[in-house]
C-alpha cells in the first residue's frame, strides 16, 4: 500500500515536470512572447505618430508655402494610425502588409518633410525643430529594434509549431497559427526627391517667404 502511494506521489510530482520538458508549454509561451513584442512595435510607431503634429506645425511656421509636403505628412499619419491590430490577436500576413505599407508611407512623407527643412536655415536652427528631429531619430531607432525583437520572437514561436517536441502538442492549441514577419519595404529605402527650385503644383507662393528666408513678420507661426 505504501509503495503504491509513493508511486502515485512520485507520478503527481514528476509528471508535470516531464510534460514541461517535452515542450507542452512552448507554443503558448512563445506565442504570448511574440504578441508582447508586437505590442512594443505598435507602441513605438504610435510614439512616432504623436510627434508628427508638432513637427508639422513647427515647419509650417517657417515654410507655410510647402503645403503639398505638409499635407502629405498629415494624410500619411492619418492612414498609418487608422490601421489598428490588437496585440491580443496576432496579425495575419495581409494585415501586417497593410500596416507596414501605411507606416512606410509615413516614413517616406517624413523624409520629404525633413529634406524640405534643409532649404530653411532659420527652421534648421529652431530649437523646437531640433528637439523634435532628435526625438524622431530616436524613435526610428526604437522602431527598428522593436521590429527586430518581434521578428526574433515570431521565429521562435513559428519554429515551436514545426519542431519536436513542442509540435507534438499542437493539437492542444488549435487556435495557434504561424505569425508573419516584418520584411524590408523596398519603396521606403528610396531617398525622397525634392526640387527646391520648383513651386508646389497648384499652390501659390507665399509673398516674402522664399526658401532660405525667415517667415514674414505678418505671418505668425501656427
Amino acid at each position: 500500500m505504501f509503495a503504491k502511494r509513493l508511486a502515485t506521489l512520485v507520478a503527481v510530482i514528476f509528471l508535470p515536470l516531464t510534460l514541461a520538458a517535452c515542450g507542452i508549454n512552448d507554443i503558448p509561451t512563445k506565442e504570448e512572447a511574440a504578441k508582447a513584442k508586437w505590442a512594443d512595435v505598435q507602441s513605438q510607431y504610435q510614439r512616432r505618430a504623436d510627434l508628427v503634429p508638432n513637427l508639422v506645425e513647427t515647419v509650417k511656421g517657417y515654410a507655410a508655402q510647402e503645403r503639398t509636403v505638409l499635407n502629405e505628412v498629415v494624410s500619411a499619419r492619418a492612414r498609418a494610425t487608422s490601421i489598428n491590430i490588437t496585440s491580443e490577436t496576432p496579425p495575419t500576413a495581409a494585415q501586417l502588409e497593410q500596416y507596414q505599407s501605411a507606416q512606410a508611407g509615413l516614413s517616406t512623407a517624413l523624409g520629404r518633410l525633413l529634406a524640405v527643412a534643409e532649404a530653411y536655415p532659420d527652421l534648421k536652427s529652431n530649437q523646437n525643430f531640433l528637439e523634435l528631429q532628435h526625438q524622431l531619430e530616436g524613435t526610428e531607432n526604437r522602431i527598428q529594434v522593436a521590429r527586430q525583437d518581434y521578428n526574433e520572437a515570431v521565429r521562435a514561436y513559428n519554429t515551436s509549431l514545426r519542431t519536436i517536441p513542442s509540435s507534438w502538442w499542437k493539437f492542444m492549441y488549435p487556435e495557434s497559427k504561424p505569425m508573419p514577419l516584418f520584411t524590408a519595404n523596398a519603396a521606403a529605402q528610396s531617398a525622397p526627391t525634392v526640387d527646391f527650385g520648383a513651386p508646389n503644383p497648384g499652390q501659390p507662393a507665399v509673398p516674402g517667404a522664399a526658401p532660405g528666408s525667415a517667415p514674414p513678420a505678418t505671418a505668425p507661426a501656427q
